[in-house]
């Protein structure tokens, strides 16, 4: 008796291939650890897991964006303290110089002190961003220096320029939700962010005022120094003091919205797991079965095709 071999041949060719298949996708949620390998195992769950991915994507651009943003609130708080340190010294400069006690000696040598803390004032907040090479308060302008001091043909002191602009960038750290870490040079707009070295609305204007008492004490004018650059100077001070407590509240901010966001991300990960990921014990076991079933199809075609080669030559 002759075995149709055509029927025989196609039957068993439609069992390897859907064999074959199943294999293929078992091994691939063993390598992937995913129980959905294309759009049509599951469309909706697919639908819903790209979904999920793609606001994954956006919580860790949120996250990129906040570690950039606490680096740069760290430097803009290194120059404030710096700076901070600056005025204290000329306070305490004016403050001595004031009492009318000190000699022309003693004063010219506190004008040559205070120079010294113009030059550094200036090193402070022409200060870059090392990752970007970006001034840190220039504003907007942050491509260019943000301060430049001139001087006159003896050396001496006679003015300090701001290049930048009074506008500051925004950074989304959250949906909907910016921050802002960057402080203007100056702004003397009575709008907007604070200027770091002058501000119209508090009075601040530290170099000119470093400037002025610079000048008061080579001519001796300590009446000067006393009515006007001991108070001027003190506004400086508040002003600064001002920029150190935003700067904190813009790092608390930029923890809390950091926190959110690996919270976010830890959630979003999880219920992608359980809408697309693999039972890795339950894959291998049926991948197991799988192998089996697929060599044994293999052995018992092996046998037949011996059969109907026997009995055709019969």
């Amino acid at each position: 008796m002759r075995i149709a071999t055509n029927d025989y041949t196609n039957s068993m060719l439609g069992q390897f291939n859907s064999l074959a298949g199943q294999l293929r996708q078992l091994q691939n949620e063993v390598s992937t650890g995913l129980s959905i390998q294309q759009p049509s195992d599951n469309p909706t769950a697919m639908e819903s897991t790209l979904n999920n991915l793609s606001d994954v994507a956006a919580q860790q651009q949120y996250s990129t964006n906040i570690t950039t943003l606490q680096s740069r609130a760290n430097l803009v708080y290194s120059a404030l303290q710096s700076l901070q340190t600056i005025t204290s010294q000329a306070g305490n400069i004016a403050t001595s110089a004031g009492s009318g006690t000190a000699g022309s000696a003693e004063l010219n040598n506190y004008a040559n002190q205070v120079q010294q803390l113009i030059q550094q004032a200036v090193q402070v907040v022409n200060a870059k961003d090392p990752s970007t090479g970006q001034s840190l308060f220039a504003g907007t302008d942050s491509g260019y220096q943000a301060f430049d001091l001139t001087t006159d043909a003896s050396g001496n002191i006679t003015g300090v320029t701001y290049g930048g602009d009074n506008q500051v960038s925004q950074t989304e750290v959250a949906p909907g939700i910016t921050v802002s870490v960057d402080v203007p040079g100056a702004n003397n707009t009575g709008t907007g962010a604070y200027g770091l070295i002058t501000d119209s609305r508090n009075g601040a204007d530290l170099f000119n005022h470093l400037i002025a008492l610079q000048n008061n004490l080579k001519s001796g004018d300590t009446s000067a120094i006393s009515s006007s650059d001991i108070p001027n100077i003190q506004n400086d001070e508040n002003n600064l003091t001002y920029h150190v407590a935003n700067n904190g509240n813009s790092q608390t901010r930029l923890t809390t919205a950091a926190t959110f966001a690996s919270s976010q991300i830890t959630n979003l990960d999880g219920t992608i797991s359980k809408q697309s990921g693999a039972d890795i014990v339950q894959v291998m076991t049926q991948l197991s079965q799988t192998q089996t079933a697929y060599q044994a199809a293999l052995q018992s075609s092996a046998k037949i095709m011996q059969l109907s080669i026997l009995n055709y030559l019969q």
